[in-house]
């Protein structure tokens, strides 16, 4: 701070509201050359001592360093033009607002507190925002970052592809541009719940849903993605077994017949894994493994769970 006046040589003191200059130069009898010393927000008296007293006072203002506590809305595209209201203190007297670096499109001093700019363009991720006065800029840790977010989102696969239509499984779904994902649908019908792991990958639950293929898609503030196809399936039910019952000691060649067996994953004798062919969604020829005579119970088992059991029997051979 330059002080001008006069009969200034020989100065012994600087004070900033009674707060002693962090050091001062005088520069001839009308100059003095300050550092302001830290001091609370508002205006202070700045005197000037000398051997022949003290001078009279101007006056200088303490302006508090800005802050910003919020940015709404806290996301927008890559080529800005977003407009963002951004809420703090000591926000008068403005002289720039910066979005991760980069100095905003323009912006408005609303008040001490409140701020609309818009948003730079500005590659992809988080920015922090911070805002610039005479005092100095906010603090970039604040918590004000705005979300830079790319393109329309893609998909490009989905793990598992098909599920029981009683919803309940967990699905990865794997694409681009994921990140600030609001909505992950099949069919229409919102997840049950989803977590974005990654700009790459999220995880969803499936809902409820009838049988049959379902478009799946993403929503994010960059649009929706095109679909990816999920299967909903009925469980397995069992209806009638062709024989019932055959030898223990050889195989034999057994038709099951019942409905949602076109995934069929595997098919049971008891505990034991038996070969099988999917002939149709309402029929399998499974071989029933040789084993200990006695009944078995028949299951399958599909990507939507396992079926009820029907009874087949080893039959020991006949002795004499």
């Amino acid at each position: 701070m330059t002080l001008t006046g006069a009969n200034l040589s020989g100065a012994t003191g600087v004070s900033f509201g009674g707060v002693a200059a962090a050091s001062f130069t005088v520069d001839s009898g009308t100059q003095v050359t300050a550092v302001s010393p830290a001091h609370a927000a508002g205006s202070v008296a700045v005197t000037v001592s000398t051997p022949g007293g003290t001078s009279n006072a101007v006056t200088f203002t303490y302006v508090a360093v800005p802050s910003v506590s919020s940015v709404s809305p806290s996301q927008g595209p890559v080529s800005g033009g977003t407009a963002v209201t951004l809420t703090g203190a000591n926000l008068s007297g403005a002289t720039g607002v910066s979005f991760g670096g980069v100095a905003a499109a323009s912006f408005t001093v609303n008040s001490g507190t409140q701020i609309t700019a818009v948003s730079p363009a500005h590659v992809a991720g988080a920015a922090a925002v911070t805002v610039t006065t005479p005092s100095g800029t906010s603090n970039s840790n604040d918590p004000n970052a705005f979300f830079y977010y790319a393109a329309q989102p893609s998909l490009t696969a989905l793990a598992p592809a098909s599920g029981p239509t009683a919803g309940g499984t967990t699905v990865t779904v794997t694409g681009n541009d994921l990140l600030g994902t609001t909505a992950v649908s099949f069919g229409g019908t919102p997840a049950a719940s989803f977590t974005v792991n990654s700009a790459t990958h999220i995880t969803a639950v499936t809902p409820s849903h009838a049988p049959g293929t379902t478009d799946v898609t993403v929503t994010t503030p960059g649009g929706v993605s095109g679909p990816l196809g999920y299967v909903f399936l009925d469980a397995p039910v069992l209806t009638s077994l062709s024989p019932n019952q055959g030898p223990a000691g050889s195989a034999t060649v057994v038709t099951l017949t019942g409905t949602g067996l076109a995934t069929t994953t595997s098919v049971r004798f008891g505990t034991t894994t038996a070969s099988f062919t999917v002939v149709s969604p309402t029929q399998i020829t499974a071989v029933a493994p040789v084993g200990s005579a006695g009944p078995l119970a028949v299951t399958v088992t599909t990507p939507a769970g396992t079926s009820n059991g029907l009874t087949y029997t080893r039959v020991p051979a006949p002795g004499i």
